[in-house]
């Protein structure tokens, strides 16, 4: 008797157990053991805590099957979760169409499974404000997913978060098929300009003659930020000076800019996320960790129109005055499919990015491996960068490069004419402008069907200090090229090529160590 009445109570907590929705951390991640793990003594990274309850926005208004707008009961799911201590709002299976929302302090936003968020295209539900873009201050549009000085915060669960970004983003016309391009006109409609490149509209294509920084427009009147909206295209996650933050299980794809922006952040996790845009979508990257530190990047997957896992801490002087740098920073077991580069520190790391360290991380068909990149007037220094474990095949230009000549194009994408005027500049007397790459580790490579095995191309003023490649195999087209380089220990390294020498060192290579 007691017998079966064991079995009856098991059978009811398995009951009660499977019932209730998974609102705690859904793919369990080792962070403690990941940070302990690292090149260098990272202080340990805290997850954020929630009380124990839910706000679920069906019970706010939310429409499941889309056809209208859920803002407002989402948010004030958000607002009533916050002003109560916090807890868990619950996005249940459906369709839900938003304008932007912000995440407030000990607040869980969590998706169930079959959850798709869409955000609207429509351009009046986005306010104009102050913002940093691509390490600049400047004017955007409110970012689909943001917030401000919150703490213990959270974004998890299994759904999509999808900003609408085709609506938003220039596209050239030879980056799509005859197909996609007559079907982007007839749906989108706005303006072809004479360069073959859709605009939304005309404001857009106004917004670029007021542009001195590439995409950072200079404009002293609200009438005409009003009147180039469609330009001030926003990330679509954007976090500033936040604590405590947990991104997990989700998907964050189609973007209008930027993917996933956190900014003067400190303990962000983002585990288990898929970050996704359009391999066609200009500045489409997908995660930039832009002056943060104590973060921890794990199994997530990443395929996107720009660079894919980006270190980055603001731009020039602006950069130089804020001066927080990236810092303390581990990338483990992602895999990056379409990008400008796997892994990249740079180009705008002027306030300084040390401390990170990557490993078992694999990019398929990745534009280029792993990517530093920076130039003059950026300023800053990148140091103390360990790389480890790292595959990559089909990659169809470097496997990996430094590039202190960057000119804000892709690889591939520029002109050999183009880079040699840059460099055909005088080199000017080292100053707080001039950008530093030093202390790095690189190991346990492996790379095949690589167009070009190795590429460090740094300025004769700041060479590229202290590089260490250590048992790095790679087939490719062409070798290893290195110039403006103080400081390289190959070690172990194998390159075999169809043209040309594997290994070839300018006069400018000093102190090389070869074993």
């Amino acid at each position: 008797m007691n017998k079966f009445l064991s079995l009856i109570f098991s059978a009811l907590i398995l009951t009660a157990c499977a019932g209730k929705p998974e609102y705690q951390t859904t793919r369990q991640v080792d962070i403690d053991g990941l940070t302990r793990s690292a090149a260098f003594a990272m202080p340990r990274v805290s997850l954020p805590q929630f009380a124990n309850r839910t706000f679920s926005v069906l019970d706010y208004g939310a429409d499941p099957t889309g056809a209208t707008l859920s803002t407002d009961a989402i948010q004030r799911a958000i607002n009533e979760c916050s002003a109560a201590g916090g807890g868990t709002v619950v996005i249940p299976e459906g369709i839900y169409h938003t304008a932007p929302l912000t995440l407030k302090s000990n607040v869980r936003l969590y998706t169930d499974y079959n959850c798709f968020v869409l955000f609207s295209h429509d351009l009046s539900l986005y306010e104009i404000h102050d913002e940093w873009f691509e390490g600049i201050p400047t004017k955007r549009c409110t970012s689909p997913l943001n917030a401000q000085g919150a703490e213990n915060i959270a974004i998890t669960g299994h759904g999509t978060f999808n900003g609408n970004g085709d609506w938003w983003r220039p596209v050239k016309k030879p980056k799509m098929s005859e197909t996609q391009w007559k079907s982007h006109l007839k749906e989108k409609g706005g303006i072809v300009a004479e360069n073959n490149i859709w605009y939304p509209d005309s404001g857009s294509i106004v917004a670029q003659s007021y542009c001195v920084d590439q995409n950072v427009p200079v404009i002293n009147d609200d009438a005409l930020w009003a009147q180039v909206k469609s330009f001030l295209r926003p990330v679509l996650l954007h976090f500033v000076g936040c604590r405590n933050i947990l991104l997990e299980g989700v998907t964050f794809e189609n973007s209008p800019g930027w993917n996933v922006h956190p900014m003067c952040c400190e303990n962000l996790v983002v585990n288990s996320v898929t970050i996704r845009n359009p391999w066609y979508s200009q500045n489409g990257d997908g995660i930039d960790i832009e002056s943060c530190k104590n973060v921890v990047i794990a199994n997530s997957t990443f395929d996107v129109g720009d660079d894919a896992i980006c270190m980055k801490s603001g731009k020039d002087k602006p950069g130089r005055d804020r001066g927080i740098p990236t810092e303390n920073v581990v990338v483990d077991n992602c895999v990056v499919y379409h990008g400008h580069g796997g892994f990249v520190c740079g180009s705008e790391m002027s306030g300084g990015i040390k401390n990170v360290e990557v490993r078992k991380n694999l990019y398929i068909g990745t534009d280029v491996g792993l990517r530093f990149k920076s130039t003059r007037g950026r300023g800053g220094v990148v140091e103390n960068i360990y790389i480890k474990d790292v595959n990559m095949v089909n990659i169809p230009n470097e496997g990996l490069i430094f590039d202190l000549y960057y000119g804000g194009k892709g690889s591939g994408e520029e002109t050999e004419e183009e880079l040699a005027a840059r460099m055909s500049a005088e080199a000017p007397e080292v100053s707080e402008e001039t950008p530093a790459f030093r202390n790095i580790v690189i190991e346990n490579v492996k790379g095949a069907n690589i167009k070009k095995a190795i590429l460090f191309n740094g300025l004769p003023e700041m060479k590229i200090q202290n590089v260490t490649l250590r048992n790095v195999t790679i087939s490719a087209k062409e070798g290893a090229l290195f110039r403006q380089t103080d400081g390289l220990t190959l070690d172990n390294v194998q390159i075999s090529v169809t043209k040309g020498e594997p290994l070839i060192f300018a006069p400018t290579v000093e102190n090389v160590k070869i074993n």
